[in-house]
């Protein structure tokens, strides 16, 4: 009788749809990324070096194989966690090699593992059994050790499920490379990316996405706060014109600093003494931690501290009856005190008086005195930084591009005067501002007990006086009182609104208001509410700690585009150097999305959109801001209809604001700058947001749609620039479009500001669509320019500036939900695991008087 052919494995059949649910069709997708149309041919040619390292991949026409891991704990719970997830696959390798017949696999610590080539078969099931002996790092611990914390061995079972997945093909890197368009070309270098990872992790290395981290002291900074900066090495295999290439940086992640509990809750905590320690707030911080006890050289998990002091906390010792012959033993109250200085003869210094560390289980407390307890290294920290965190975290980082190799290997201003950028940067000294406003009513309030406000408001008329902007004396200078500044912030902001009311005649067009800390308040929130949402009073906060006119010239760029004034503009913008602007009305987006801190999953994402009015100027921009889903990415109220059939989107808002200022002429170019997408998202920005916009467009009676052209621009990525022997870093206005850029999509590199200290990052742009038909030097020039008409800045900023606002303004927008009334019962909404089931809460809108004003500046 003749074989069957031979067939390839098929994975198992799909689940049965339940009943009552509507399958969807999946839809593809209706516009994909554009190929690259050019290369940029004007400018100087400079010779560069980037941290991209040719990869030879001798197997592009093998396969890996995908197989999907389930991993259930003995009380019947998914393990989530990426630690305990490698452990336990890796003893199952151990236990169970030969099932695999020798194949090995790499293991992405969640939910897949490859191999190359097949596994005996389609479908496993495993037990693995996992001690807790497994988690220490050195040394053996003795029978008695075991005997003593007999929990801390307790063998855990786990269900392991693995079953066939799909098959990767790794000539889908070789045709990509060719220009093709490949659907899978980003699973084939994912495998490759975590082949990598394992490697790392085998060697003990801390894994963060695409990063990793060694244990080396060397590669600690202290940032205060019992906190430590890691630097380490991000990684991503990428194709390129040049071939396969390894992506390889420096990167910094933050951690626990390693060491001795007591010393890490006194920095933690800022105290000096023991005694100061707030035990409350150290058993939240301490939770789940991992130690390692000095007197047996064994690691625990911390659960919780014990209510009572070591020489008071008691548990039951069970000891031998020396008298007897039989060896009976007795059992006995003893304190931890007591055992570990007497029964164990170890001293123990200073933890008597201290709350001992649980590192049993919930109903079998095992308890350590805190001087033998030391943080294990690696463990990683979350939260949000400190201010000042952030701060020692900037200056600790920089590295200038020889340090970072190393280690991997025409302007107007005012009066017409001509102000020429030198090196990404320009001033205003002896120099007036193109279009200065006049401020007439206009007062300052005074949150800081440090600021002398006449001293500042004197200073303020004089630098104005000499930019052009002609301020008058305030109307009244507002200290705070006394008795409130142990208040709530909000109650703050409104009893200095009732001074305010009591002294001024009417509403003022202006308020200073001087907070008293630098850069983060918590009276910032409800104050910019206050004015933007309730009163329609533009502000600037401002916390001063020198007094000078480089300060003060900063804070009037900012007042002067608040109030409608122009500090700047391009010699572009007045003639025909970018024809496609000049010639054709044209709207420019920014558009990005700000999330909460991570670890909020009930902290609604804002949507930001800004447009440009004014046409043909390129300087001049309004916000509009909406929240969504948190964690969402795509914005979903560009087009909005309600129940009234009027469209509420922020695309309606801004047309009709492009049309009313530049002199009723509707758009026939949209060029829209998007922010904070992946490459993997490209689609959806195209066929999701690009489509809400014609939409909005559909709903003005519109039936001529203009061109658009659609830009993704990235700044989290790790590809840098270097000159080729010199040590400094590359020339504002570098342009990249070749060798390190993709084989078939139209992307290129930009570092249009001036590297002063580090290593400058160049911003990444993709163009997804181009209807406009620019070329790409008219691309290049539009994308330049664009990185000097930030209005608060006297430098060209790394990213075009309409991204530079949309992030300002969702950034301060969602300030004003952060300091709601309703925030503080925030925990109502309850930790969510689904957008879906999210109450979005409303935006509070802005005042009619500042809708159109430049307020997020």
């Amino acid at each position: 009788m003749e074989k069957p052919p031979a067939m390839d494995i098929l994975p198992p059949p799909p689940p049965a749809i339940p009943s009552g649910v509507k399958p969807e069709r999946l839809e593809t997708p209706k516009c994909l990324p554009i190929r690259r149309s050019g290369f940029g041919k004007e400018g100087r040619r400079i010779s560069l070096l980037t941290n991209h390292f040719k990869v030879t991949f001798g197997a592009m026409d093998g396969i890996f194989f995908q197989y999907s891991v389930s991993i259930i704990s003995d009380d019947k719970r998914a393990v989530e966690g990426k630690g305990i997830g490698r452990k336990v696959i890796d003893k199952l390798y151990q236990t169970y090699a030969s099932e695999f017949e020798g194949k090995t696999f790499a293991y992405d610590g969640e939910k897949s593992l490859y191999t190359v080539g097949s596994l005996p078969q389609n479908n496993f099931e495993f037990t693995v059994v996992l001690e807790e002996s497994s988690f220490k790092r050195n040394g053996s611990p003795t029978e008695g050790d075991r005997k003593r914390s007999r929990q801390s061995y307790q063998s855990k079972l786990f269900k392991v499920e693995i079953s066939f997945s799909a098959k990767i093909p790794m000539k889908s890197i070789a045709s990509a490379l060719k220009g093709n368009e490949v659907d899978n070309t980003q699973d084939a270098l994912r495998v490759l990316d975590i082949i990598l990872r394992q490697q790392a992790a085998s060697r003990g290395c801390l894994l963060v996405r695409q990063s990793f981290f060694h244990d080396d002291v060397r590669n600690f900074t202290d940032l205060g706060g019992g906190i430590t900066g890691c630097k380490g090495f991000h990684s991503s295999f990428r194709t390129t014109q040049s071939g396969l290439s390894l992506n390889m940086d420096v990167s910094t992640t933050m951690i626990l600093t390693p060491g001795p509990v007591i010393d890490f809750l006194l920095a933690n905590q800022n105290v000096r003494d023991p005694r100061h320690i707030k035990w409350d707030q150290a058993k939240k911080m301490l939770k789940n931690l991992r130690v390692k006890a000095m007197h047996n050289n064994m690691e625990f998990k911390i659960i919780g501290v014990s209510e009572k002091t070591c020489n008071e906390q008691y548990f039951s010792l069970k000891v031998k009856n020396g008298e007897g012959a039989d060896g009976e033993g007795k059992t006995i109250e003893v304190t931890v005190y007591d055992y570990f200085v007497h029964h164990r003869k170890i001293e123990l210094t200073y933890s008597a008086y201290l709350p001992c560390l649980n590192v049993g289980r919930p109903k079998r407390p095992n308890y350590l005195p805190l001087e033998l307890c030391s943080l294990v290294s690696l463990q990683r920290y979350t939260k949000a930084l400190s201010t000042m965190q952030r701060s020692s975290l900037v200056e600790k980082s920089r590295q200038k591009p020889q340090e970072r190799i190393d280690i991997v290997t025409g302007l107007k201003v005012g009066n017409n005067e001509n102000c020429n950028p030198h090196n990404g940067r320009w001033n205003f000294n002896n120099k007036k501002l193109f279009s200065p406003i006049r401020i007439e009513r206009w007062a300052i309030v005074n949150f800081s007990a440090r600021c002398d406000i006449s001293y500042l408001s004197r200073e303020l008329i004089n630098c104005g006086r000499n930019k052009g902007i002609h301020i008058e004396r305030p109307f009244t200078l507002i200290e705070e009182d006394h008795q409130w500044r142990r208040a709530g912030p909000i109650t703050r902001v409104e009893k200095m609104f009732e001074l305010l009311r009591s002294k001024l005649p009417g509403p003022p067009e202006f308020l200073l208001c001087v907070l008293p800390e630098r850069k983060i308040s918590d009276i910032y929130g409800p104050w910019k509410k206050k004015n933007l949402h309730e009163l329609g009073i533009v502000t600037q906060c401002i916390s001063p700690t020198k007094i000078n006119d480089q300060y003060l010239t900063n804070v009037l760029l900012k007042i002067n585009a608040k109030l409608g004034g122009t500090n700047s503009l391009l010699a572009v913008e007045h003639s025909p150097c970018i024809p496609f602007i000049k010639e054709t009305p044209t709207m420019i987006l920014g558009m990005d999305v700000s999330h909460g801190s991570p670890g909020q999953s009930d902290v609604p994402s804002v949507a930001a959109v800004v447009g440009s009015r004014s046409w043909p100027l390129i300087s001049r921009y309004r916000a509009s801001v909406r929240t969504q889903s948190p964690k969402v990415e795509m914005i979903d109220s560009l087009y909005k209809p309600v129940e009234s059939g009027e469209d509420d989107g922020i695309m309606r808002e801004l047309l009709i604001d492009f049309y009313q200022t530049s002199n009723s002429r509707k758009p026939g170019q949209i060029i829209i700058f998007r922010d904070g997408v992946s490459e993997s998202q490209f689609n959806q920005v195209l066929n999701i947001e690009l489509e809400q916009i014609i939409k909005a467009l559909e709903h003005l009676g519109e039936t001529t749609f203009p061109k658009f052209t659609v830009i993704v621009a990235q700044k989290n990525h790790h590809t840098k620039l270097f000159l080729d022997g010199a040590p400094d870093n590359v020339p504002p206005g570098t342009v990249v479009d070749t060798k390190v850029v993709h084989p078939r999509n139209y992307d290129f590199y930009m570092c249009a500001h001036a590297g002063r200290i580090g290593t400058s990052r160049p911003a990444h742009y993709h163009v997804l669509l181009d209807e406009i038909g620019f070329s790409a030097d008219d691309l290049q020039k539009l994308v330049h320019s664009l990185s000097y008409v930030y209005q608060r800045s006297t430098t060209a900023v790394s990213i075009v500036a309409p991204i530079c606002y949309a992030h300002l303004a969702a950034q301060q927008m969602g300030q004003f939900m952060k300091f709601d009334d309703s925030s503080d019962s925030s925990s109502s909404h309850g930790g969510i695991t689904s957008a879906v089931s999210f109450l979005v809460p409303e935006l509070p809108k802005l005042h009619e008087k500042v809708r159109s004003s430049m307020f997020f500046c």
